[in-house]
């Protein structure tokens, strides 16, 4: 399986699309202007103290303030507030915690009261983003999420990734992370670390280790709320986490971000450096790649299977995701009503899998297949479920279809889900209902070239349409013929995918647009 990472850095944002075999599976969208990250790591000072909820509110710098449960402390919380006091004050001699003696971990029976008080700082992980009306999670457990590890302070455990099979190589890789860990510090081995040197364990391990070193300095006499820690950027943590030998190309039409991206790659994986690309076109990568086409076909309420005349109604609420999968026009008179079924259910499942990735469904989804009555079909349609999740990288969990046909998946929930508004205000009608006579569009256009030629005196200008109005007028060449001859000018005429039936615009020589 071919993947592509491809990369449209605006000024506003950063949209990150993930294919495999060209087709969209993961779409990121990255604000400039985000605060509460995944992984970013935060001074805070706890706001209120909910002993009911055995949980506490930290102000966190965000609209709503963060929720702290009692479970997500840690084991060794008051270790932890040790050292973030001592870090405050600038107290050099107890900030090495591989002089800490580890304390016994805190029981699951203790109350938020007797750790935590009122407007104490804290030092907090965002664990989910904000969601709704909802603050972000957090966590005292810091944890630091390195290419083959992760480093976990105040711990001496080493896990090993269950993916891993090998007894043998479970072993060297706890050998090896065992003899080049820091005191005190806990350490999870990611599945990609499987074969890997101790040269390359040890450069991780040093390089989060160094993440926490600067702690120290950032904390030091600060009110919080602060961030005192981020989170890589999107772009190269998605790299962190996905990026394979089967990656086929990364693509970026942003310099800057190139260069980061192609550090980044040849840090963690020379050999793949040139798969790393600049983008310089005029054409927008997205419509270049075929992706803009793909999300305006993936996201809304409808959303057809290709192969088959089946489609998808995926509504969403508050409190979960339902999917109802219809088979439309698909119908084989030559099978029973019960093949065809599953034959439906089965490329729907596929495309479910697909859909929760892409839109990032969090918590509860139900989906509505075709009733079916074997049991057997009931068992190959779940299994087919589970091997299609099998890609996702969020943790969840599918289970056995019910007796109404009904099977519910349960997906972890950290960020807001992906939300693309597909439908569009007709630029023709803008939002009226009416629109002028079709046939007249030409002539507008017409009228636009002659405008800019004679009263603007525009040298070089391109018209982009709907593919709709460029087919027509590209028919025979006959408007652009006739603006030669009036003209002595060849004026392309473009292919604007996103465009709505009558609408188009005018681009200069650099892409920008020309207002009318």
């Amino acid at each position: 399986m071919n993947k592509e990472l491809i990369v449209d850095a605006g000024s506003q944002e950063v949209v990150i699309a993930l294919l495999e075999d060209k087709v969209l599976v993961e779409l990121h969208r990255e604000k400039s202007n985000t605060q509460h990250s995944v992984g970013d790591i935060f001074l805070g000072r706890v706001k209120k103290i909910m002993p009911g909820l055995n949980a506490a509110f930290v102000d966190v710098g965000a609209k709503k303030e963060g929720f702290l449960h009692f479970l997500d402390l840690g084991p060794q919380v008051q270790l932890m507030h040790k050292f973030t006091n001592c870090a405050i004050n600038g107290d050099q001699s107890q900030l090495d915690i591989s002089s800490y003696k580890l304390r016994e971990e805190l029981s699951k029976t203790e109350k938020i009261t007797s750790v935590l008080k009122q407007n104490q700082h804290i030092l907090v992980q965002v664990t989910k983003e904000p969601i709704s009306t909802k603050g972000p999670r957090l966590s005292s457990e810091i944890s630091f999420a390195g290419r083959y590890v992760v480093l976990i302070p105040f711990s001496n455990r080493i896990s090993i990734s269950q993916k891993i099979k090998s007894p043998d190589e479970r072993m060297r890789l706890r050998n090896l992370v065992q003899s080049v860990r820091p005191k005190n510090f806990g350490v999870i081995v990611r599945t990609v670390a499987e074969g890997k040197t101790a040269a390359e364990l040890h450069g991780d391990l040093d390089a989060l280790f160094r993440k926490w070193e600067q702690i120290k300095t950032h904390v030091r006499n600060v009110s919080p709320p602060v961030k005192v820690c981020s989170e890589m950027d999107k772009t190269v943590s998605i790299l962190r986490d996905f990026l394979t030998n089967d990656f086929d190309q990364i693509v970026t039409n942003n310099e800057s971000l190139f260069e980061e991206i192609q550090a980044y790659v040849e840090t963690i994986a020379p050999q793949k450096k040139n798969i790393v690309k600049f983008y310089k076109d005029r054409e927008p990568i997205f419509d270049h790649f075929g992706i803009s086409k793909q999300i305006k076909a993936s996201f809304g309420k409808v959303v057809n299977i290709k192969r088959s005349g089946s489609y998808l109604v995926i509504e969403h609420t508050e409190a979960m995701h339902v999917i109802d999968v219809n088979s439309g026009h698909r119908v084989n008179a030559e099978q029973s009503q019960e093949t065809n079924a599953l034959e439906v259910n089965l490329e729907a499942a596929a495309e479910i899998a697909r859909q929760v990735r892409l839109r990032d469904m969090g918590g509860i989804v139900i989906v509505d297949f075709i009733d079916q009555r074997e049991p057997q079909n009931r068992k190959i349609l779940f299994d087919a479920m589970v091997k299609n999740m099998e890609n996702d990288p969020s943790r969840h969990t599918v289970l056995p279809p019910t007796k109404f046909g009904l099977i519910q998946i349960t997906r972890q929930r950290v960020r807001p889900q992906t939300q693309v508004d597909v439908l569009e205000t007709c630029p023709a009608c803008g939002g009226t209902g009416k629109i002028r006579p079709s046939v007249c569009v030409v002539d507008d256009i017409d009228r636009d070239v002659e405008y800019l030629i004679k009263d603007t005196n525009a040298k070089c200008f391109s018209v982009v349409a709907s593919p709709y109005v460029r087919a027509y007028m590209r028919r025979g060449m006959k408007y652009q013929r006739k603006w030669w001859w009036r003209y002595k000018r060849w004026i392309k005429i473009k292919e604007g995918n996103a465009y709505g039936f009558l609408e188009y615009k005018f681009l200069d020589r650099n892409g920008e647009e020309i207002k009318l």
